[in-house]
């Protein structure tokens, strides 16, 4: 196998690294490199700029107004956004309604919701996670009962990441009760502007209003508003999950995050010595740094696979997250004990108070207490293993 890219991948590269240095506003580089949360103006307007260059979609085929990109080329267009600092575009639409929409969806269907995700124009969310059902999805309560061509939805979904901006929301739904609970599952696109929808906040523990609870009250959703055939809702959601799952690894984003870490690490610390020269610090680094380079050449095997994501990216979905919780972990410990003093106010554009250390251990403590998400959403790290060992291993 030759893992160097050719001169023509190289080539467009060096395509990528220039539209960004055009286009990519400072405002959101500089905030996206300090590790502060780009707000929803500052997504929405990058993914527009991205679309009037015709890249608004790096995994979508032309058809739909994609880029049509291999997928190496996908990969290399997602590490140079990062390493540039753009803010990373929302999954939720571009990689796992949108691929629902083009495979199961009718003609109208594509007509009506692929335009508005790939311009920005319009925010989705994702319905699946329920209290009591989380790893075990297919437990899910929330009810949509038939009534003439609309259903009458009620129930709550959980960890809905950044459900306050969402415009739409894809939902699993139960539609029938008397047989197994995969085969009673539909999937539902609902607009969060019908009435009885309520959208709650759940504050993290880095004070952030990332997720929230969306109770569902008697809504009506048009049947046409369903995906594909009554009750089969979990083949859509089980296709939906294996793009998920890829796009977990992450390997744009840690890559980035690994230069960063590497700047923090060569800074002085308190006793005037930066902690790259801790030789046990340094050899933890460097093993991490191996095993991203490891989980890259895994993507790219996953991604040029004939058949597509499969039970193999719970593979990816593993290790991208374990890399990233350890690299968090790193970076708040490269800044020592100034990380522990966690101010929410900071990382706010216009903040001018006081820190404690330097910027760079402003975000330590929250993005390592948020990044113990990543080993659960998506299906646990634990369930995956499951998939695993009876999918790949036939255990």
């Amino acid at each position: 196998m030759d893992l160097n890219y050719t001169p023509e991948q190289e080539a467009f590269r060096q395509e990528v690294r220039q539209f960004l240095k055009d286009k990519l506003p400072a405002d959101i580089q500089e905030r996206v490199q300090k590790r502060l949360r780009p707000n929803k103006d500052m997504i929405q307007r990058w993914q527009k700029i991205l679309y009037q260059q015709g890249w608004g979609a790096s995994t979508w085929p032309e058809e739909f107004g994609g880029p049509g990109w291999t997928e190496v080329e996908q990969l290399i267009f997602e590490e140079e956004c990062a390493l540039a600092g753009a803010p990373r575009q929302l999954d939720f639409g571009l990689r796992m309604v949108a691929p629902v929409i083009m495979k199961f969806g009718n003609q109208e269907q594509k007509d009506r919701h692929l335009p508005g995700i790939i311009s920005g124009d319009v925010w989705w969310s994702q319905g699946y996670s329920e209290p009591g059902s989380g790893s075990d999805l297919a437990s899910l309560r929330t009810t949509a009962e038939r009534d003439g061509d609309h259903y009458i939805v009620n129930g709550q979904k959980t960890w809905t990441t950044l459900g306050q901006h969402g415009d739409w929301i894809f939902c699993l739904v139960r539609t029938n009760k008397e047989v197994k609970s995969q085969e009673g599952i539909s999937f539902l696109l609902i607009d969060m502007k019908s009435p009885g929808i309520d959208v709650k906040p759940i504050i993290m523990l880095d004070d952030e209003h990332e997720v929230n609870d969306v109770f569902f009250d008697n809504v009506r959703v048009p049947v046409e508003n369903r995906i594909g055939e009554e009750d089969k809702g979990w083949t859509y959601a089980k296709y939906l999950l294996g793009h998920e799952r890829t796009g977990l690894a992450n390997v744009g984003q840690w890559k980035a995050m690994m230069r960063r870490l590497k700047e923090i690490a060569r800074e002085e610390q308190d006793d005037g010595r930066p902690i790259i020269e801790n030789a046990r610090f340094r050899d933890r680094l460097a093993q991490l740094d191996a095993e991203l380079r490891a989980l890259e050449i895994t993507v790219l095997r996953v991604l040029t696979a004939s058949n597509g994501p499969g039970p193999e990216a719970s593979i990816l979905k593993i290790r991208g997250t374990e890399i990233g919780q350890r690299m968090f972990e790193l970076a708040m410990e490269a800044t020592g004990q100034d990380a522990i003093a966690h101010i929410p106010d900071a990382l706010e554009p216009d903040y001018d108070g006081p820190l404690v250390g330097s910027m760079n251990a402003v975000p330590g403590a929250g993005d390592y207490f948020n990044m113990r998400k990543l080993s659960i959403f998506g299906g646990s790290n634990e369930i995956q293993r499951n998939i695993i060992s009876k999918l790949v291993l036939g255990l």
